[in-house]
């Protein structure tokens, strides 16, 4: 366990766990892990853990509690280790800040509460409705199918983009991510919430902004790496109906708790921005981590452990 000690995590460990001997790999020696089989881990490097797999060579298994594992220091683990991300644990919370966050674009909300500021009440923004549109999904995984739930009250369309184009629940239409480019045109919003692979860096680039409707809103609850910065930023100067909303940043120092740009994307009217902020309320903490001992549960009880990575898609 290389998370942070404290008594909530504990509790719930010994719970989940009860049979299985375990401890907070900060309150002891190297020296004594010969035996560990598996690990809980958030990230590893803010966590400073100075880990050599030489020091668990029984190690076959490691469930990271976040989702995204892009980061991840698969050099510091054998291929023999199984990685887990702990997919779907935020889902709820990311799909209700990405709905959040494309209201307040499309219906200027900080605009509006300056105006109220102001004391001026006409004319009022230029807003944009959601309902009876339609909203692209790219990634449409377990945050995905969140937004698309959360959009049926709306009564918007929509159209996910996934790696095979499989239809699945929730959506009138399935792309696969080689045709992400006529997805995109289809879209009066367009979310982003796929992970930061090989596949996916960059990928929202110029070619495909301008693939995107003038009037579109894209918002981003993935990864920002997923998107040419300079580009996105390029796109709003340029085209003043186009917004976006983002809540990931590609300068995130967790360390000192400081985001960096290298465009002044806040000076933007039709852009508005949230500091990586998506998963955090009251009571996350304790779903995320049921999602994550429920497949550690698994492991120990000789079920297949779900949401396995396939490192290829992060590594050179």
């Amino acid at each position: 366990m290389t998370l942070w000690p404290r008594e909530s995590l504990s509790r719930a460990i010994a719970t989940a766990l009860p049979s299985v001997p375990w401890a907070y790999a900060q309150d002891t020696d190297p020296a004594s892990w010969g035996s560990v089989e598996a690990m809980l881990v958030g990230a590893l490097d803010r966590e400073r853990l100075g880990f050599d797999p030489s020091s668990t060579p029984r190690l076959s298994f490691v469930q990271r509690i976040y989702t995204g594992v892009d980061g991840f220091p698969f050099d510091r683990f054998p291929p023999s280790v199984r990685v887990a991300g702990n997919v779907g644990a935020f889902a709820p919370f990311v799909a209700e800040h990405a709905v959040a966050l494309a209201l307040a674009a499309a219906r200027l909300l900080v605009e509006s509460n300056e105006q109220v500021r102001r004391g001026q009440m006409r004319p009022p923004p230029e807003q944009r409705l959601f309902f009876r549109r339609q909203a692209v999904v790219l990634g449409y995984g377990e945050i995905g199918r969140a937004i698309a739930d959360r959009l049926a009250g709306f009564e918007i369309r929509v159209v996910g983009v996934n790696r095979t184009g499989r239809m699945a629940p929730g959506c009138a239409a399935m792309y696969p991510a080689e045709a992400i480019a006529d997805a995109v045109a289809e879209g009066d919003l367009v979310f982003d919430a796929r992970p930061l692979t090989h596949a996916t860096r960059g990928s929202v680039d110029s070619r495909l902004l301008a693939a995107m409707k003038p009037e579109a809103v894209f918002v981003n609850v993935g990864r920002a790496g997923t998107v040419d910065e300079e580009a996105l930023y390029r796109h709003l100067v340029d085209h003043p109906s186009f917004r976006a909303a983002l809540d990931v940043w590609w300068g995130e120092d967790f360390e000192h708790g400081r985001l960096s740009q290298r465009f002044p994307f806040t000076d933007l009217p039709n852009f508005v921005g949230t500091p990586h902020v998506a998963g955090f309320g009251a009571g996350v903490e304790s779903y995320v981590l049921a999602r994550a001992l429920e497949n550690l549960t698994r492991f120990f009880h000789g079920e297949p452990p779900r949401h396995l990575v396939d490192r290829r898609e992060y590594t050179d």
